[in-house]
C-alpha cells in the first residue's frame, strides 16, 4: 500500500478500501474462508453444543509492554471461550479506525492479531471495517465474536459451587492493569511489568484434561479484576467465597504500584489469568497440574466457599483480619481492555 495513514477512503467501499482488505487483512490474516470475500463464513457443524462470545476492544494506549489492542482482542475473546470450557475454533473482527491512523501502526496491530491467533490456534474467518471522521473516535477500536466448541457432558457454571469448594487462581493478578496504567506515562514513573496478556485455552484444557470431573466454575478476571469474579460468584451460588490475601501471588511492582496510587490490586484486571472453582477432593491435583503446565507454573490455592454469610466475598488479610472484598466503586483505570 502506497499510503501513509487510514483516510476516510478506507472506508468508502471503494478501491481504497478494497486494497486495505486485500493488501492488509487478507495478507496477514491469510485464511482460506476469509479469502473468499463473502458476507459470511460458512463454517463445518460441530458434534458437541456451541459457545459463542462477543467483546469491544477500547484500550488506551493502543501499544502497551507485553502486547497492543489486536493481541488483546484476540485472547480476550478466546478466554472468554475458554473459561466456558469450549474449545475456541473461530473469531471475526471489526475494525473502527480513526482517520490519520498511521497504516504502519494498524499492520502492526493486524500482524499481532494473527500471532496470538496461531499461539491460541483459532483461525480470523470474517470482518469489517469503517473509517470515522479524525476525533470521532480514539485510532482504533475492535469488536470480536468467537465460536467455540463445548464437549458434551461438560458442565462450568457459577450455580454449581457448593460450600467446600476450592478456590484456585492460576498466576499473578494485576500485571495487565499495571502495564496499561505505567504505559500512559501520566504518572511519571516507571513500572517494569508486562502485560500478562495470552490466550488461556490451552492452559485450561490442560486442567479439564487432568481433572475431567470436579471443575465447577472458571472465570478470567478482566474488568473490575479478582474482586468482580469473587463477588459475581458469590451472588450466583449464594454462599460466601473466602479469598486468604497471604496465598494470593501479586508481584512487588505491581504491589508498589497500588499502594503509591492508592489502587486495590483485587480491582486491577488480568488478560493472561483465570480462577478455577474445583470440588475440594480434586483440589491437590488441580493446583498440580496447572502448576505441571508452563503457564500455570506459578498456580495457588487462594481461598474456599463457606455456606455463610450468603451471597458475601471476604478476604482474610495478611495481618489475621477479615474484610469484605467489594467490588471496585467507578472506573479506577478507565479504557483498560
Amino acid at each position: 500500500m502506497t499510503e501513509a495513514n487510514i483516510t476516510l477512503a478506507h472506508g468508502s467501499g471503494g478501491m481504497a478500501m478494497h486494497r486495505l482488505i486485500r493488501e492488509l487483512f487478507l495478507e496477514v490474516f491469510a485464511d482460506a474462508e476469509l479469502s473468499r470475500l463473502e458476507d459470511q463464513a460458512r463454517l463445518p457443524g460441530m458434534a458437541g453444543r456451541l459457545a459463542l462470545t462477543t467483546d469491544a476492544f477500547v484500550v488506551d494506549p493502543i501499544f502497551f509492554p507485553g502486547g497492543d489492542i489486536g493481541r488483546l482482542a484476540v485472547c480476550g475473546t478466546v478466554n472468554d471461550l475458554a473459561v466456558g470450557g469450549s474449545n475456541p475454533l473461530y473469531l471475526s473482527c471489526a475494525f473502527v479506525l480513526e482517520e490519520g491512523l498511521p497504516l504502519a501502526d494498524l499492520y502492526r496491530i493486524v500482524r499481532s492479531m494473527k500471532q496470538a491467533a496461531d499461539e491460541a490456534g483459532v483461525r480470523i474467518v470474517a470482518g469489517d471495517t469503517k473509517v470515522v471522521p479524525k476525533g470521532a473516535a480514539d485510532k482504533v477500536f475492535i469488536t470480536t465474536c468467537g465460536v467455540g466448541e463445548i464437549p458434551n457432558g461438560l458442565e462450568l457454571e457459577s450455580t454449581r459451587i457448593r460450600p467446600g469448594d476450592k478456590i484456585l487462581l492460576s498466576g499473578p493478578i494485576g500485571d495487565h492493569g499495571a502495564a496499561v496504567l505505567a504505559a500512559r506515562g501520566e504518572l511519571g514513573m516507571d513500572c517494569p511489568v508486562a502485560s500478562d496478556c495470552r490466550p488461556l485455552n490451552h492452559l485450561v484444557a490442560h486442567l479439564l484434561t487432568a481433572c475431567p470431573h470436579g471443575v465447577r466454575a472458571l472465570r478470567d478476571p478482566t474488568r473490575g479484576g479478582v474482586a468482580a469474579v469473587i463477588n459475581e460468584w458469590a451472588w450466583a451460588c449464594g454462599g460466601c467465597l473466602r479469598v486468604f490475601e497471604m496465598h494470593v501471588p501479586v508481584r512487588e511492582e505491581v504491589r508498589g504500584l497500588c499502594e503509591l496510587l492508592g489502587i486495590d490490586p483485587w480491582h486491577l484486571a488480568c488478560e493472561g489469568q483465570f480462577l478455577a472453582v474445583v470440588a475440594p477432593e480434586v483440589a491437590e491435583s488441580a493446583l498440580a497440574a496447572l502448576r505441571a503446565h508452563p503457564d500455570g507454573r506459578e498456580a495457588a490455592l487462594v481461598g474456599e466457599v463457606s455456606a455463610l454469610p450468603a451471597r458475601t466475598a471476604v478476604l482474610h488479610t495478611v495481618l489475621g483480619g477479615e474484610r469484605l472484598l467489594d467490588l471496585p466503586e467507578g472506573e479506577p483505570l478507565p479504557r483498560i481492555c
